[in-house]
């Protein structure tokens, strides 16, 4: 039987992974990004959704065989162009922090990913007026106004930054204008990974005909992460083999032993932990019951949250005014405040209907 609350509580699971799942490239050495990003795109968009998906999902070649044709191309397709959002949401962390990135860019995707998909299906005024419905919205509207608070925080911080420097005394490198293109594009393009699974949950109805349960889910992932891992493989392939580093990947003399082993490893956990927030999505989406609209927005709302409390551990506040990290502390207050709304209106919808 699904709840909602459990629901909520997995997709926060699946937000912490979300929001970590960048940092272990922290301690990776002398390897160029496009290294380290093929390493990390390969398990997380094929290795861990093709291993868990056939450990998990009963008879995964017969649910793929009796699938549409149609939906396995268009689930693919979407899944090919949320790709280019990812390469862009990388590169977006190197110019203006995890913090900012998380929140713009996730922040479109959280709206674009929840209303699209209700308007292709012609559900938006269903799912507003059942019951609990309007206190959903009401909710997603509240995360919206975190997420606005957000970037004014990030505005303010870069204010703040203007010609400091890092502990080493190296200047603090934040460049919001090309950081804001970069998430916006990125923003527009994980909304279309949303899609793409919405696209592909026919696939997931009939793994759980065949007995996946709560790992239905991992189905239809499988097919959006194994489009945007034909993107992602193929260019920086390329971009490797251009700029000579893909060498890097075996060059056991320049870049050592011990390190190429420590690379690899953080790769892979950063792999590991993006494939985790899906994982723990699909579980949540299930719980989510009649909700399960809801269940984007409240994952990517989880997601920008965590990235916050990721991004202060990091320190990536402490060169900021108070006025600016109290700008902060509001915005995360009012994305808890969202949370718990949407929670107890899932919550609400789901006891009134169990009641008729």
């Amino acid at each position: 039987m699904a709840n909602p609350i459990v629901g909520t509580i997995v997709h926060a699971v699946g937000g912490v992974a979300a929001s970590t799942c960048y940092v272990p490239y922290q301690k990776v050495k002398k390897w160029s990004w496009d290294s380290y990003w093929i390493v990390q795109a390969s398990f997380a968009w094929f290795i861990f959704p093709f291993l868990v998906g056939f450990l998990t999902v009963p008879n995964l070649w017969s649910v793929f065989s009796e699938a549409s044709t149609e939906v396995l191309f268009n689930a693919t397709l979407l899944g090919a162009i949320y790709g280019f959002g990812g390469m862009c949401f990388g590169f977006a962390i190197k110019h203006i922090g995890y913090s900012l990135t998380y929140t713009i860019s996730i922040g479109i995707s959280a709206i674009l990913g929840t209303i699209v998909p209700l308007i292709m299906h012609g559900e938006l005024a269903e799912k507003f007026y059942a019951p609990g419905g309007y206190i959903i919205f009401f909710g997603m509207f509240i995360a919206l106004l975190g997420i606005i608070i957000c970037g004014i925080a990030g505005y303010r911080k870069e204010r703040d930054l203007k010609g400091n420097t890092t502990e080493d005394g190296a200047p603090l490198h934040f460049n919001m204008k090309k950081g804001l293109t970069l998430t916006l594009i990125a923003g527009a393009l994980s909304a279309v990974f949303g899609i793409s699974l919405e696209v592909g949950a026919p696939v997931a109805e009939i793994a759980g005909n065949y007995g996946a349960g709560n790992f239905e889910g991992n189905a239809n992932l499988i097919l959006s992460t194994g489009g945007a891992f034909i993107t992602n493989f193929t260019w920086f392939t390329i971009v490797g083999i251009k700029k000579g580093t893909l060498q890097e990947l075996i060059d056991v003399k320049g870049v050592g032993r011990k390190n190429l082993m420590l690379n690899f490893g953080m790769s892979i956990l950063s792999g590991a932990l993006w494939y985790g927030q899906f994982f723990f999505y699909g579980i949540g989406h299930v719980q989510m019951g009649a909700y399960k609209f809801a269940s984007w927005v409240l994952h990517m709302s989880m997601l920008i949250f965590f990235s916050y409390i990721v991004g202060i551990v990091m320190k990536e506040w402490k060169q900021v005014t108070k006025q600016t990290y109290f700008t902060l502390v509001v915005a995360l207050i009012v994305l808890v405040l969202s949370f718990i709304i949407m929670a107890y209106g899932s919550k609400q919808g789901a006891e009134i209907a169990a009641s008729r």
